[in-house]
């Protein structure tokens, strides 16, 4: 069956594509890579009158690491290119780990980090890693700009705190702090032709080898990704040896709230909760302490 047919517009600037999308209004949608997008025009699950490409705006594609402000990830800045990034593969490995886990090659060299954030599903395997490590991403909209924690930007499965005529054009990631280490693991059932079944991603802080900062990020077992604060808890301010981590890891995977769908029961995503956690905790700890 045919797509259905809507407008399509290219516009030079931030401004004109935040003009664009308030006068398209609800009827509109946002297109970096498309991979996502263009699934659900194909597949009828989505019928917009307009589409506003952001791919000629000169700059959204830029990725920059700095040592005082950090990383910055444009818009329309590819998968590919994030996961290939000399910068980003030596001070920010798990963004990039996590960059090159998304979908298969070919979606990696159309789709995005923004637009995989955009797309607020709770199996985003970006997600995790950027929200462990205090991402905040810039919005432009017909107010002016804002800045929000990632944390705070997903409000359910395919829903934003985006309002009509806002844009994401860029998500920022602090630099790490001393002492600390990251890491992310996923599962899916097909590897990486599926979405992920379970991610987690990690962010620990040692001084010595004790814990004095952790996140832990869950991701496809619950409406959004979520953060396991119980479990964090368990481990700030102590050693973190081998049998807090299997605890820690048990606490996180009763915090979440699966559902058995298509990619996995909620019981065999209970349990990798807490496996991968153990595995994250384990690689983030080990990053950490070569850092010290």
């Amino acid at each position: 069956m045919p797509a259905a047919l809507f407008d399509y517009v290219a516009p030079t600037t931030v401004d004109e594509a935040v003009a664009a999308l308030v006068n398209g209004g609800r009827d509109t949608r946002i297109m970096a890579g498309g991979t996502d997008l263009i699934v659900k025009i194909r597949h009828r699950m989505l019928f917009p009158k307009q589409i506003v490409s952001l791919k000629r705006i000169p700059g959204l594609d830029a990725i920059t690491v700095d040592k005082k402000n950090g990383l910055t990830i444009g818009a329309t800045a590819l998968l590919a290119d994030v996961a290939a990034h000399k910068g980003i593969r030596r001070h920010y490995p798990t963004v990039a780990e996590a960059a090159g886990a998304t979908a298969n090659v070919q979606v990696r060299n159309m789709g995005t980090v923004v637009g995989n954030l955009c797309n607020a599903s709770p199996s985003a395997d970006n997600a995790p890693t950027l929200m462990a490590m205090g991402a905040t991403v810039d919005i432009a909209g017909p107010s002016g700009s804002r800045n929000m924690p990632l944390d705070q930007f997903f409000r359910g499965p395919g829903v934003t705190a985006l309002e009509i005529g806002e844009i994401v054009t860029a998500v920022r990631v602090p630099p790490p702090p001393a002492g600390s280490g990251t890491a992310y693991h996923s599962l899916s059932q097909r590897g990486k032709l599926d979405c992920s079944a379970v991610g987690v991603g990690t962010m620990v802080v040692l001084k010595e080898d004790r814990c004095t900062d952790v996140r832990i990020i869950v991701g496809a077992c619950a409406p959004v990704p979520m953060r396991t604060r119980a479990a964090e808890r368990m481990l700030i301010g102590k050693r973190m040896t081998d049998a807090l981590i299997r605890r820690a890891a048990q606490q996180a995977s009763e915090e979440t709230s699966p559902i058995t769908d298509v990619r996995a029961s909620a019981p065999y995503r209970w349990k990798m909760v807490s496996v991968l956690t153990i595995r994250a905790l384990t690689d983030a700890r080990k990053m950490a302490l070569r850092r010290q």
